[in-house]
């Protein structure tokens, strides 16, 4: 069993103690019951939804403080009801899940048996983000505690009112011997990471995401890095145009697009610009009929994100981008941190804005000559957490899936795929690696153990024929197996 000695740890801190009691705690009760049962397991996972629903409106609440302004209907969907649907899809699913897995044995190795076995990996830390604070704690969770394990989460210093809450919620639930919450800032962060879990998940950025990798490294802790980057929306030129901006609109504005899969830029046909900024502008009056002051339309989390963004605004327009306000915000919509849809006609390509991820309601818009030189276009950059494609052509959505890299797809919409309980959700290359939710999730928090069983008869097994000293039986035989 590991045990952290507190002078690894260096400018230790009050919170640094309580990471280490409590794992230490955790590694103790999982040693006392390493294979929870899956009527245990079950439990646990009702438990966590229980907590949830029974919750609802605390969450609501205490989102909408973190965030100055918080859709309701947005907090239902991404926290709550789609949270929900991954911890029951993983409880419905467990059983089949938790079985062993019987695997084909070589002809020489026969009457032995080839089984695989899920088994818990044991204490799991997860780094949780400001964007969805409580459905990435969830999935997580619940993707880990249907594996057997036991977790220790730590939320971001950027959404106080969250952490207290779901550490107040899951307290109820569970012993801190099997899950417990933490908050603090970077250097906590810091600490939590250094930890020896027996794996690591972290969703934030890449930069961070560097740091946290290196940190695990120190205690060879396998890791899931969910990051983020550029997604892509790549139209083709025969896909009606007013379609991609409804749907485009909708995903550019969720959560203020403070979301690691919104689409990051556009790239249109050639000559199809302004008919796009017209059905963006439409679209937009139709979805929020006050504006930006709308309580549908969310804030952008603290002051230092949404002088961030208008710093990639002016940029793009000192380096000659056309920029396209849906809104121009008045002195109270800065009050509140409500950004507008802010459309970046033409950037440039070396300005910051096509560079690092924006994470907020920008949208930069490219013409392209050709689908082939949007796919040319991608393929260039880091490889995606999305990509969005607009198209009904059978052959352009397989050449785009098959010439392309990206975390995950989808096709003719925006975002849908996270919200798929039964489908796998990670990044590739600079946007992350390995997966959680569906059974993925439950894979990534196991051990997949291979367990071979001898099953000769009596003291007989043709492998004794391979022990030395070798005669011309055993060298022949080894010769027959291909060597």
């Amino acid at each position: 069993m590991s045990i952290v000695n507190m002078n690894d740890i260096v400018n230790k801190t009050d919170a640094d103690y309580e990471f280490v009691t409590t794992f230490q705690a955790q590694k103790l009760a999982f040693e006392n019951n390493k294979f929870p049962s899956l009527n245990e397991r079950r439990r646990q996972l009702k438990a966590l939804k229980d907590a949830l629903k029974d919750n609802s409106d605390e969450i609501i609440k205490a989102l909408g403080q973190d965030f100055g302004s918080r859709c309701t209907e947005e907090t239902r969907l991404s926290e709550i009801s789609n949270s929900i649907g991954n911890i029951e899809y993983a409880s419905r699913h467990l059983g089949s899940w938790m079985r062993s897995r019987t695997r084909g044995t070589g002809l020489w190795f026969l009457p032995g048996k080839n089984t695989t076995a899920p088994q818990p990996r044991g204490v799991i830390g997860i780094i949780v983000p400001w964007n969805y604070p409580i459905n990435i704690a969830i999935s997580g969770l619940a993707s880990a505690i249907a594996a057997g394990n036991r977790c220790m989460v730590k939320m971001s210093e950027c959404t106080p009112a969250s952490e207290k809450l779901l550490k107040k919620i899951l307290a109820t639930a569970f012993n801190e011997d099997h899950i417990s919450i933490f908050g603090g800032e970077a250097d906590a962060a810091a600490a939590f990471s250094s930890l020896p879990f027996d794996h690591l998940m972290f969703t934030g950025s890449t930069r961070v995401g560097r740091y946290v990798m290196t940190a695990a490294a120190k205690n060879l802790t396998p890791v899931t890095l969910e990051l983020g980057g550029k997604s892509p929306v790549i139209v083709h030129d025969q896909y009606p145009i007013d379609e991609v901006a409804k749907r485009v609109l909708w995903g550019k504005t969720y959560n203020a697009a403070q979301t690691c899969i919104a689409p990051d830029y556009a790239l249109i046909p050639k000559g199809k610009t302004e008919e796009f900024k017209i059905w963006l502008s439409r679209h937009f009056k139709d979805h929020f009929p006050d504006g930006i002051a709308s309580n549908d339309y969310t804030s952008i989390i603290n002051k230092a994100n949404y002088d961030r963004l208008n710093s990639l605004v002016n940029e793009a327009e000192a380096d000659g981008a056309t920029i396209v306000r849906m809104e121009e915000p008045t002195p109270a919509h800065i009050q509140k941190r409500k950004f507008p849809l802010t459309l970046i006609l033409n950037p440039s390509l070396d300005s910051k804005v096509m560079k690092d991820e924006i994470f907020g309601p920008i949208f930069p818009i490219i013409e392209v000559e050709s689908t082939d030189a949007a796919i040319e276009f991608v393929n260039a950059r880091e490889r995606p957490l999305a990509l969005y494609l607009f198209s009904n052509s059978q052959r352009l959505q397989e050449q785009v899936l098959e010439s392309t890299h990206a975390g995950g797809v989808t096709i003719n919409d925006v975002m849908m795929q996270y919200l798929q309980a039964s489908q796998p959700f990670g990044g590739i290359g600079a946007s992350g690696f390995g997966s959680y939710h569906g059974k993925e999730g439950f894979t990534t928090f196991s051990h997949i153990k291979p367990v071979f069983r001898q099953r000769g008869f009596g003291r007989f097994t043709g492998l004794k024929l391979l022990y030395p000293p070798y005669g011309t039986i055993g060298r022949r035989l080894i010769s027959m197996m291909g060597g």
